[in-house]
């Protein structure tokens, strides 16, 4: 018999494309994640051209965030406010003979320094500068009348001024002032001093010296201006953009609630700290990151009920390093390790971790229960890295410095960053 044709065999199923092993990263830093200045620790470090967590302790956990906050109110101010806008303060009639109502825009930034004096805050609108405006237009307009009265408008900003999760200790200490829509250099009592007490009535103190400009003699009151009054004299801040990295260089907290309360006045949110959720939350939205779990008391990173997860800043700071939109602004604005702003202090980067200087560009923060730091890392294998690092509860000074050692750590391996 002949035997029959052999059936064709069946083809073997073989991969749509070749597989690529997983690549085995072997530089750790489970010893320095394990230094107890790091209390409880939460970090993610992600490598920001292919988007790969390379590096995740609690990093979906949302935290309070300290001053490393400022970078999600800087970025809701970029797209709400847009970076070219400018708060302004004005002056307009008042519905009596001889009054006129300064009308606060905002602008905390406003200063009593004479024109042509830096403040702490360079470029600063001068309030010698609106009065002069104010005394020649209504000189024009009511000449031989004396201005006699001065009205003072912040109904921009409602209350209270003072965020209840904020230690009152920190008014005096000279590091945030009551958030008021009228006032000048951050309510500082030394206006070229970062640090400077602040005091119980930011308003009174910039009606005071815008009285003082105009000549003296006035009688003050609190009141809103009239309804369709003319417009006298107007100044206006330093743009959204200058304000962001005034804000982020060394952590300015007046700047911060200033965006922060113009944000949620801008969406329609309201003009209270509780409207500052809603506010921040929709800004960020367009950035296209899952904002579920965050939680924003205030727009400076002061009060412990802020929480941000360190994985929603690692996406963000991807966006940051790609200069998305208008979020250069913020990476042009931050602090670097050994060169500028709060991460240039004698003691961040220092010793071993100078190795880091100059390729760490993060946002610092600090409050009683906790250090934070986070940004982008230009490391030593030319990985760009984003990252965010906290350590928070029991923690005190050197904990900054676990940061720093740890950071350099991320520097220092790369891509070749281990999660083990």
């Amino acid at each position: 018999a002949v035997p029959s044709a052999a059936a064709t065999p069946a083809p073997r199923p073989v991969p749509a494309a070749a597989t690529v092993p997983g690549r085995l990263r072997t530089c750790s830093v489970a010893g320095l994640a394990a230094d107890p200045r790091l209390a409880d620790f939460q970090a993610q470090v992600v490598n920001a051209d292919t988007g790969a967590v390379l590096f995740d302790r609690g990093g979906r956990t949302a935290s309070r965030t300290a001053s490393v906050l400022k970078v999600l109110t800087s970025a809701a101010a970029l797209s709400v406010l847009g970076p070219d806008y400018r708060a302004s303060t004005t002056v307009v009639a008042g519905s009596e003979p001889g009054q006129v109502v300064l009308v606060g825009g905002g602008d905390l930034t406003l200063s009593r320094t004479s024109a042509g004096e830096a403040s702490v805050y360079a470029g600063a609108a001068h309030l010698d500068e609106l009065a002069r405006q104010t005394l020649a237009a209504w000189t024009a307009a009511h000449p031989g009348t004396p201005i006699t009265s001065l009205v003072l408008d912040s109904s921009l900003f409602g209350g209270p001024g003072w965020q209840p999760g904020w230690a009152r200790t920190e008014l005096a200490a000279g590091y945030m002032p009551e958030i008021t829509a009228l006032q000048v250099d951050g309510d500082r009592e030394n206006p070229y001093r970062g640090t400077s007490p602040r005091s119980e009535d930011p308003i009174n103190r910039a009606g005071q010296a815008f009285a003082d400009a105009l000549g003296g003699g006035l009688a003050i009151s609190r009141g809103a201006a009239p309804a369709g009054a003319a417009r006298l004299a107007a100044v206006s801040s330093q743009p959204v953009s200058t304000l962001v990295k005034q804000s982020l260089i060394v952590s300015d907290n007046a700047i911060a609630e200033m965006l922060a309360r113009l944000v949620a006045v801008k969406s329609g949110a309201g003009n209270t700290f509780a409207a500052l959720q809603q506010g921040i939350l929709g800004g960020l939205e367009p950035y296209g990151i899952d904002t579920t779990g965050i939680v924003i008391k205030d727009g400076s990173g002061l009060s412990v009920d802020n929480a941000v997860a360190p994985a929603y800043l690692t996406r963000l700071f991807v966006k940051i390093h790609k200069r998305e939109g208008s979020l250069g602004v913020i990476a042009d604005g931050l602090p670097v390790a050994g060169r500028s702003g709060s991460l240039s202090y004698s003691d961040r980067f220092a010793g071993d971790n100078a190795a880091a200087d100059g390729a760490v560009f993060a946002k610092t923060g600090w409050i009683d229960t906790g250090y934070t730091l986070s940004g982008i890392i230009h490391s030593a294998d030319g990985t760009p890295l984003t990252f965010a690092v906290y350590a928070l509860g029991d923690v005190s000074d050197n904990a900054k410095q676990a940061i720093d050692t740890i950071t350099t750590g991320f520097f220092r391996c790369g891509d070749n960053l281990s999660n083990n």
